[in-house]
């Protein structure tokens, strides 16, 4: 289902196209591949497809609505070419940020044409949800130098990624002020790393850097700035981790609801009970509500984006309420939708057995439900703390 109210026609028929591509061409691309590992043949044929290109637009920086559009449509049919774009995007996107021209250059092409895997490497062990506590070092190595020692972890597509977008403490007890961010090419001396075998079939592994040096040309933006360049990088791609949660929500009803048509039980099909149709009435209506604030992020991330916007703190706030909306209402939907295939969706192989896999971890990656709600609390009080101000600023003016 997609929203006359939020979406224009020419918008719905690229979504229709999506689909199509991504059942027709990806999918089959995407079932030769080897769960939790790196499937070039799927991220070269995203390139030759002209899809990565609109994650790295020519013409500048990608909207966020197009990403969410994209991220949405693929997911519907094929899950794994959704993942493979997604983490292009967001191990590449710091350098599209941040990067100087050369680095530019240099790497985004190569990750455009589906050439280059990209990593976005910022959680460690002990630095998850708190990405602020950062133990990665940075040290000094001289003038314009330095040496990575530490340990990343939960990383997509390390470790065979061929750069990874790096985020290290270049200042300690600096909190987020002392983060650096680095592109660091695959085959430096002291990197290593290994896969690791997780529920969803994403790609992830380890990162080990033992004295991996790095330089100015590596460098991202500015000395310890790099903590700005992760929230910024976060903030485009939070409403699009919700968008993906839809497209596999959206993959759910459709096979719940066709489910419920074709299967006899009780002296007529499924839907004619009133519990399942209730059912499925909830689920589409959770569906939709989840797409419309994602959308709405969307759209809000891009009026600020262009200056017409409320600003950063309304960017937060609308990218946590959608990512936190979309990715719980995901998981009740595909929950659901499993509840009613009953022991056929449990089989290996079963869309929804693959989708009740995929589907858990949105809710944890790019910052978990309970993070998203502390941005959102947050959000609340600052707007009420600039009320205050505000008020007592008029009533200052009045006297």
């Amino acid at each position: 289902m997609t929203t006359p109210f939020a979406l224009e026609p020419h918008q719905r028929q690229w979504c229709a196209e999506l689909r199509a591509l991504a059942a027709e061409q990806l999918r089959p691309l995407a079932s030769e591949g080897t769960p939790g590992r790196v499937n070039r043949p799927l991220v070269a044929a995203l390139g030759d497809l002209g899809l990565l290109a609109r994650v790295f637009p020519a013409e500048g920086p990608v909207r966020a609505m197009d990403l969410c559009l994209l991220r949405e449509s693929l997911a519907a049919e094929c899950t794994e070419a959704e993942t493979a774009l997604a983490l292009q995007g967001l191990g590449a996107y710091p350098v599209a940020l941040s990067g100087t021209a050369e680095q530019r250059a240099r790497l985004l092409p190569e990750v455009v044409a589906g050439r280059a895997v990209a990593a976005f490497a910022l959680s460690e062990p002990d630095a998850g949800s708190d990405a602020a506590a950062l133990s990665l070092r940075a040290d000094a190595d001289g003038p314009g130098r330095w040496r990575l020692t530490g340990e990343k972890c939960w990383i997509s597509n390390a470790p065979e990624a061929d750069f990874c977008t790096v985020f290290a403490r270049t200042t300690a007890g600096a909190g987020a002020r002392g983060v650096t961010a680095f592109a660091v090419p695959a085959d430096r001396p002291g990197l290593t790393g290994a896969p690791l075998d997780m529920l969803s079939p994403h790609p992830i592994g380890t990162l080990v850097f033992d004295g991996v040096p790095v330089t100015g040309d590596d460098l991202l933006g500015e000395a310890d700035g790099g903590f700005r360049v992760a929230m910024r990088t976060l903030n485009l791609f939070r409403p699009s981790v919700g968008a993906f949660a839809v497209g596999m929500a959206q993959a759910a009803l459709d096979a719940a609801v066709r489910h419920a048509g074709e299967r006899q039980a009780f002296g007529g099909p499924l839907k004619d009970l009133q519990a399942v149709s209730h059912q499925l009435a909830e689920m589409a209506t959770r569906t939709e509500a989840a797409r419309l604030l994602v959308y709405a992020a969307a759209a809000t991330y891009d009026a600020s984006a262009s200056g017409a916007g409320a600003g950063a703190a309304g960017v937060a706030s609308s990218s946590a309420m959608a990512k936190l909306l979309a990715t719980e209402t995901a998981q009740y939907v595909v929950d659901a939708a499993v509840q009613l295939h009953g022991a056929r969706a449990l089989r290996r192989g079963h869309l929804l057995e693959h989708l009740y896999r995929e589907v858990r971890a949105p809710r944890i990656y790019e910052g978990a439900s309970e993070v998203q709600r502390t941005i959102i609390a947050k959000e609340l009080y600052r707007g009420r703390a600039g009320a205050s101000d505000g008020a007592a600023s008029q009533e200052g003016e009045n006297r």
